[in-house]
């Protein structure tokens, strides 16, 4: 089977006032179709510019990406996107947010408001389609903001650290919400994270990145049981994964042995 998305040997280096500053070096991994990959790593190792290869919005400097077997040249439309904030747009109701891809695409809209409005109601925000963001939770927002990703029924889904504005309780919340949302639809997701215990919860496979230039310190395999729940988190194997995890980054650096 033909790999959701695959980066041979890539590298992104940009050219700045002060020499070139490589980004991310010699990425090589796959993610399988129907695969929740999360991509764990400190701040300014690469990992949005990761997703922005991913997007085809950016070109990378050596190597290839592929989506789907394809060199990807140009944008990505058969993505969907979620940001580290919700951008919803404060003048447009919840639902015409969520249409607004359709609306670009030229989509049939009266087909897609029916799948928008499936959405809604799949993450419990069914009553809230007339209403404004700023109507809204944050973590409301954040729904919409998956919903809008998902609504033109993509096959890879990109998240940039999409809970990481939220509040502990309610990042909780989304976090067992997207692992509900995944098991249903089955999309493939590359989810970016700093946060371990929440990377190791949702993934089947979490890749550890290594500070600047961003490189493949491990791709951990989560060999725990679906599905999952808060109480997964107090098993002896996800806490083995999680110090396992942690070891590697005070290997290289990122975290002190105390």
């Amino acid at each position: 089977m033909t790999a959701a998305l695959t980066l041979s040997h890539v590298t992104k280096t940009y050219l700045t006032k002060t020499g070139p500053l490589t980004a991310l070096d010699d990425l090589d991994f796959e993610i399988a179709e129907g695969e929740f990959l999360s991509v764990l790593g400190p701040s300014g190792c690469g990992k949005s510019t990761l997703l922005t290869l991913a997007s085809g919005l950016e070109a990378p400097t050596d190597g290839t990406v592929l989506r789907a077997g394809q060199p990807v040249r140009r944008a990505v439309t058969d993505i969907g996107i979620v940001f580290q904030t919700d951008a919803l747009l404060e003048w447009r109701r919840v639902l015409e947010n969520i249409m607004l891809q359709p609306q670009i695409r030229g989509l049939d809209m009266a087909a897609y408001e029916r799948r928008a409005r499936e959405l809604l109601d799949l993450v419990g925000l069914g009553d809230f389609a007339g209403k404004y963001p700023h109507e809204l939770s944050g973590g409301m927002r954040q729904r919409v903001s998956i919903c809008r990703a998902l609504v033109h029924d993509p096959s890879l889904v990109l998240m940039d650290e999409p809970f990481g504005a939220l509040d502990a309780l309610t990042r909780e919340q989304m976090v067992m919400e997207l692992h509900q949302l995944w098991l249903r639809t089955k999309k493939s997701v590359m989810f970016v994270t700093h946060d371990i215990q929440e990377a190791i919860l949702l993934a089947g496979r979490v890749l550890v990145m290594t500070p600047r230039p961003g490189r493949v310190a491990e791709i951990v395999e989560v060999d725990l049981p679906y599905p999952r729940t808060p109480r997964t988190m107090e098993t002896p194997r996800f806490i083995a994964l999680v110090a396992h995890v942690r070891n590697l980054f005070e290997q290289y650096g990122v975290l002190k042995k105390y």
